[in-house]
């Protein structure tokens, strides 16, 4: 935890800030799976009291990143493979919902943040670097969730998305991962955005599940073909 960002003060209620930065060093894979969470020492690092700590910590368990596990504290959990099961079904249902609710009500400004969000993404791909494929993607499905009008649907998706994070960022380097994979995924956001483009919403969720679907499938595939931990998993 040495390498543990410092809280800036800002505007944001400091819990908050204590929240993200705990998140984000959970889900980039700096906290790894398995690791004790000590109180004193995050407090010190991160300058605040163990009250703030522990709110940000309660949410953090309630959303399946941390366990408090008796006589051994907060600890960075490690999802099992039907948890990878089921949070995947999850993700296919709530983006499937999100390209709907954008198609239904797009705004042109919308459609060409989103626009603009796949050619970030093809670029990216092109380039062959997993944190600029995996950030390049991460924004894309932040425009569709924005587009999709929907503040609860965004939290729950993203809360989904934050717990298999980690699988995603390593999975982009798997040696086992599908060649074509990257094609395949490239093609089918063109093809939601085509959809949301033409406001065919049932034509968009189709086309954003069907992406979801292929993602869990290589996911549960590497978990047949190899022996490697569950962390390693594909986006």
């Amino acid at each position: 935890m040495t390498n543990m960002l410092n809280i800036k003060r800002a505007a944001a209620p400091l819990r908050q800030e204590v929240l993200q930065t705990l998140r984000t060093e959970i889900i980039e894979g700096r906290l790894a799976p398995g690791q004790r969470l000590t109180e004193r020492a995050l407090t010190e690092m991160l300058d605040v009291s163990r009250t703030v700590l522990r709110e940000s910590l309660r949410q953090l368990e309630a959303e399946g990143l941390i366990s408090l596990v008796p006589n051994k504290g907060p600890m960075v959990r490690a999802l099992t493979v039907e948890e990878a099961r089921e949070l995947y079904r999850i993700r296919e249902m709530l983006e499937g919902l999100g390209a709907r609710l954008f198609a239904e009500t797009a705004k042109p400004a919308q459609v060409k943040a989103l626009e603009v969000a796949l050619t970030r993404v093809e670029r990216a791909y092109a380039t062959d670097e997993p944190q600029v494929i995996l950030t390049a993607k991460n924004d894309f499905y932040d425009a569709i969730h924005s587009g999709s009008g929907s503040e609860n649907l965004s939290k729950m998706t993203a809360t989904v998305l934050a717990q298999i994070w980690r699988w995603r960022a390593i999975g982009l380097t798997h040696p086992k991962r599908s060649k074509d994979r990257s094609r395949e995924s490239a093609r089918n956001l063109r093809d939601v955005v085509d959809a949301i483009r033409s406001g065919d919403g049932e034509r968009a969720e189709q086309a954003a599940r069907h992406e979801a679907r292929l993602a869990a499938s290589e996911v549960l595939r590497l978990l047949d073909c190899t022996e490697s931990p569950a962390s390693e998993l594909p986006d």
